[in-house]
């Protein structure tokens, strides 16, 4: 009796059948010839798209971007050694910053490796320091399992990227058909009970408890909210989570980030009772691994085990999610104790307006703080910012209130370049949303050539730039550290406008407060991307430092 051959499909067919069924929605990557099956697979599902961008650093931080804001993960794709390269900075970002992500490396054909063959590199080892697990497939049959597993590894713990490098002759063998898969949840353990009580037992009898609050607990804010509010906690943002809490809350004390006015941090100094949630307490986070002050009593939690304790020493350590150990300590029946926050709350709020003397600025250029009270006045208070790196968003950090979920996207690994690719992604991924790229000159020079993505994709978004003329934060460390400055100077003033205009966005030029007000409102009323370009002071390096008074006279 004659058997009937089992179904067959293609291996690359096969993985985004796997990624389709985990919610991946999309792929970001600069086509390559070493995957050329995986893009067409990905490009013919109905529930995926493929997204081309201009170069893989824009993919890999348009991937990094969606994962962040949607806790699910995107996928990355490049080809062999230079697109790898290429792509290498942001699932580094996504690593830093805890995003899941999926990397296909298209790598070299299996009969050629191992022999120094076009663009060979060893992408298992390239990769290995920058992501969660990396490894290469050698069997077309096993490139479903591996990819499922991939989505395991990358969701489950502290989330992050990985990498599958896989020879550019597999994705296009015959596979038998896998069976179907049902989307993967990530185990979210609970809080002890045991852990629990001693939590607020301590909580309740401390005399100035404060929570530093992580990426870890972006899907707990209500629960967030709820702890604080029992126990009477003041609560600081991480680095670069600012929107983790909301900035409107009284108990609410600031930012621990880079360049955070000193008197914002006394709060977190005289505390005697420090709860850490979903944070690895990095450098940025603790002031240069000064806070919280040695003696204070710390306590941590997180769903990754190998985080626990590694940034501090601490009364109790609790491997757990954040969302499931903050519901527990919510309902707790211990009574709550009134604690005065005010006054630390007034520091706070003083630090996010602008000092008088803007009022008496006169240039050349408009000065960053006010440029940020022109976005304040002009964009809606849920726009959802991202940023990137540079001495300018110190201003951006100081003054915007993150009041909404989910408003903040910024790289704590401070990779500049980040913000309009992020902005895309964003868009792409919550097209409902007013989605607003914040970033310098040298930044929107690295990846700007997003735009057209923007375009080609339908994606409006607004893109603000801070243009001075100079790499600031490199320019500041050199002014303050050597006296003089060396290869931070930027040609210009660029003609951005007419840059975004070249790539079919809009484009405007102000170099006023009212210019500003009138450019972004038009813009996030627009149905195309809009590029920004404001001329800035370039003296004005930091909310608390002129270059010229760095300088030597």
């Amino acid at each position: 009796m004659a058997t009937t051959p089992s179904p067959t499909t293609t291996a690359a067919q096969a993985v985004v059948e796997v990624l389709a069924g985990a919610g991946i929605r999309r792929c970001y990557t600069v086509p390559g010839e070493s995957f050329l099956e995986l893009a067409d697979a990905i490009d013919r599902h109905e529930h995926m798209d493929l997204v081309s961008t201009r170069h893989e650093n824009g993919a890999g931080f348009m991937a990094e971007a969606e994962g962040k804001l949607t806790r699910v993960p995107a996928v990355a794709a490049a080809t062999r050694g230079p697109g790898a390269s290429n792509l290498a900075v942001g699932v580094h970002t996504a690593h830093q910053d805890s995003t899941p992500m999926i990397v296909f490396l298209g790598q070299a054909e299996t009969d050629r490796l191992g022999r120094e063959a076009f663009q060979e590199v060893d992408l298992t080892a390239f990769y290995a320091p920058i992501t969660k697990w990396s490894t290469t497939v050698h069997r077309a049959d096993r490139l479903a399992d591996v990819t499922a597993e991939a989505v395991r590894v990358a969701t489950s713990g502290r989330p992050g990227p990985v990498a599958v490098a896989v020879p550019g002759d597999l994705f296009g063998e015959r596979v038998p058909v896998p069976p179907q898969r049902s989307g993967y949840e990530p185990p979210r353990p609970p809080l002890p009970e045991h852990d629990r009580d001693r939590l607020a037992t301590w909580l309740t009898r401390a005399v100035r408890p404060v929570i530093v609050a992580g990426g870890g607990a972006r899907r707990a804010r209500e629960q967030l909210v709820r702890v604080a509010e029992h126990f009477s906690t003041g609560v600081y943002s991480s680095w670069r989570r600012q929107d983790v809490f909301p900035n409107d809350h009284p108990l609410y004390l600031g930012h621990l980030g880079l360049g955070s006015a000193p008197s914002t941090l006394e709060a977190l100094r005289e505390s005697d009772a420090v709860l850490v949630v979903g944070s690895r307490l990095s450098e940025t986070t603790t002031q240069g691994y000064r806070l919280p002050v040695p003696g204070t009593r710390v306590a941590q939690i997180d769903a990754d085990p190998r985080q626990v304790g590694s940034g501090a020493d601490l009364w109790l350590g609790a491997v757990a999610d954040a969302g499931e150990a903050l519901s527990s300590l919510a309902a707790s029946r211990l009574p709550s104790s009134f604690r005065d926050w005010s006054a630390a709350r007034r520091v706070w709020v003083e630090s996010t307006r602008p000092p008088r003397s803007v009022e008496q600025h006169t240039g050349p250029g408009l000065h960053p703080w006010s440029v940020v009270e022109g976005m304040r006045e002009a964009l809606p208070d849920e726009s959802l910012l991202t940023n990137d790196a540079g001495n300018f968003a110190a201003f951006l950090h100081r003054g915007w209130w993150y009041r909404a979920p989910d408003t903040q996207l910024a790289p704590t690994s401070g990779a500049m370049g980040y913000a309009v690719p992020a902005a895309v992604a964003a868009k792409l991924a919550r097209p409902e949303r007013t989605v607003v790229a914040v970033v310098g000159d040298g930044g929107v020079t690295m990846t700007g050539q997003e735009l057209e993505t923007a375009v080609r994709m339908g994606a409006p978004i607004t893109v603000v730039v801070f243009q001075n003329g100079l790499y600031g934060t490199i320019a500041m460390h050199q002014a303050r550290e050597l006296g003089r400055m060396a290869g931070t100077s930027l040609s210009g003033p660029l003609d951005l406008a007419g840059f975004a205009r070249s790539l079919g966005a809009r484009g405007a030029t102000v170099d006023s407060r009212e210019g500003l007000v009138k450019a972004l409102s038009e813009a996030v009323q627009a149905e195309e991307p809009t590029l920004v370009d404001v001329r800035t002071d370039p003296d004005v390096i930091s909310p608390s430092a002129t270059l010229s008074d760095l300088l030597p006279s």
